[in-house]
């Protein structure tokens, strides 16, 4: 680290330091509140579909599921003459609960890195939004890909973080597999479930979708890109012959219509896969007060480091308004399935 960067880097940790009211920020120290909040907004806005969805703080490290949204119709009458008027809870609280867990973020800037860094006037703003990308994308790799929770993750064997929490996708196989739609093959060939990807999608919303959410112009298709680039290909082959043809294909691409529904692709979301869900039913609960933070200069390594963590979960409020279709098999160009 060069004298410039030297300078830069100690005013950084100073800022730090004063804006969580610690002396130092080379010793593990409580986030304080209003900068762990902004930390939280700033990573909501690193990542599009993070945006989407809900970024809630709770207070306790495990409790009830907190409901967000409706759960269905409220309208009604009664004969008050001979009975009571009853509210309903317009929050799904179905007794489901949520927990928690620590969830480290630890990370390190090179030297070198720096040393180019450090002639910028932004210096600090480059050095807080490498870590804050790298956090949005974490929670979008375990939001989709995530299956348990190791005591001890290993990200070799685990390259999309799936043993670092309990994602999206596994809370709806776990709490409601009855949403879950696994296996069919979509493809013009014998042995077919359905000959489209829009037929699947079509069925599956009237399927495995509670009545009042069948209809939702909230509820997208979240899915893997190739899966959607295999069906506009094939459509395209099949009928750009005309101009009229020709021009319905641009406007269809052009909407990402799918099924009815518009296609959004988010990174690190499973390949052969489709959600069908409103994003602001997916939420992210994390503790308030537990996010600790060290920042470390590892001249042994010629790296700063920068260890961070939090207690965090990934939920789905109304399991009623989602269905994952999954392990979706296409022609495999031989007369099988792949």
């Amino acid at each position: 680290m060069d004298r410039a960067t030297r300078l830069a880097f100690t005013t950084y940790c100073a800022q730090l330091a004063q804006l969580n009211g610690v002396t130092s920020v080379t010793e593990s120290f409580a986030v304080e509140p209003t900068v762990e909040q902004t930390l939280e907004n700033r990573i909501q806005q690193t990542a599009d579909f993070l945006g989407r969805v809900n970024v809630i703080g709770v207070s306790q490290q495990s409790g009830q599921v907190l409901g967000l949204g409706t759960s269905g119709p409220v309208a009604s009458r009664t004969d008050t003459t001979a009975a009571d008027r009853q509210p309903r809870d317009v929050h799904d609280l179905t007794g489901r609960e949520y927990l928690c867990r620590q969830t480290n973020f630890d990370t390190h800037i090179r030297y070198a890195t720096l040393d180019a860094w450090a002639k910028f006037r932004d210096f600090q703003t480059r050095v807080r939004n490498k870590v804050v990308e790298q956090i949005a994308r974490d929670r979008l790799m375990i939001g989709w890909n995530g299956t348990s929770a190791a005591a001890n993750t290993d990200s070799t064997a685990n390259p999309l973080l799936q043993d670092v929490n309990i994602g999206w996708l596994e809370y709806l196989r776990t709490v409601d597999p009855a949403r879950v739609f696994a296996g069919p093959k979509v493809g013009d060939q014998a042995g077919a479930d359905y000959k489209t990807l829009d037929g699947l999608i079509f069925d599956a919303v009237n399927s495995y979708l509670e009545d009042w959410y069948k209809d939702d112009p909230g509820i997208v298709a979240i899915c893997g890109r190739s899966l959607y680039t295999e069906r506009m290909l094939g459509l395209i082959e099949a009928h750009s012959g005309t101009p009229t043809e020709a021009e319905a294909l641009k406007t269809m691409q052009a909407g990402r219509a799918v099924g009815g529904k518009t296609a959004l692709f988010v990174p690190f979301f499973p390949t052969r896969s489709i959600l069908l869900a409103n994003p602001k039913n997916l939420s992210i609960y994390w503790q308030t007060g537990t996010r600790r933070r060290t920042v470390v200069d590892n001249a042994k390594r010629d790296r700063i480091e920068d260890f961070q963590s939090v207690n965090e979960c990934y939920v789905m409020e109304d399991t009623g308004a989602g269905c994952l279709i999954e392990n979706i098999q296409v022609p495999d160009g031989a007369g099988g399935w792949a």
